[in-house]
């Protein structure tokens, strides 16, 4: 485990960082690691996780690779933007409470613009979820948002 607190690697605060931690990371992977928590901010009232959070948690395991180069070349952590999924599978409707889950999340491709196509896949004791995340992350973020700003 990287003992990197995960908190100072995502753009993400309190119960919305979804993560537990990250397991390694390398040039174009990350691997990441987290149990479901019954009280979680999206939890269902029996405390499992709908199986549609685990696109949220593709992505969170996206931006913890960039926020572990970022921390590594000793910049801060920025915001990114997930743009999309494409043929998201996943063989339950629901993560159990206490499930054991990691993420392999695998960069396919980058462009020097920002623009970002990773695959990846969730595992747990029976659960499979796959997808293909499309992300954005400017050069320069903050000047990005003033532009975006009316």
């Amino acid at each position: 485990m990287i003992d990197w607190p995960i908190a100072e690697l995502l753009p993400h605060a309190g119960d919305m960082i979804l993560l537990d931690g990250v397991e390694r990371f390398d040039d174009d992977s990350v691997e990441t690691v987290l149990q479901v928590r019954a009280d979680g901010l999206l939890s269902a009232a029996d405390g499992s996780l709908p199986a549609w959070v685990g696109v949220e948690i593709m992505a969170q395991s996206v931006a913890a690779f960039a926020g572990c180069h970022a921390r590594q070349a000793g910049q801060p952590v920025e915001l990114g933007f997930l743009l999309g999924t494409r043929s998201y599978q996943c063989n339950v409707e629901a993560f159990p409470a206490g499930a054991d889950l990691r993420v392999r999340a695998h960069r396919s491709l980058q462009d020097d613009n920002g623009m970002g196509v990773f695959e990846c896949h969730l595992d747990g004791p029976g659960i499979h979820a796959e997808a293909r995340l499309n992300v954005f992350r400017p050069p320069e973020v903050a000047s990005y948002l003033q532009e975006s700003a009316p």
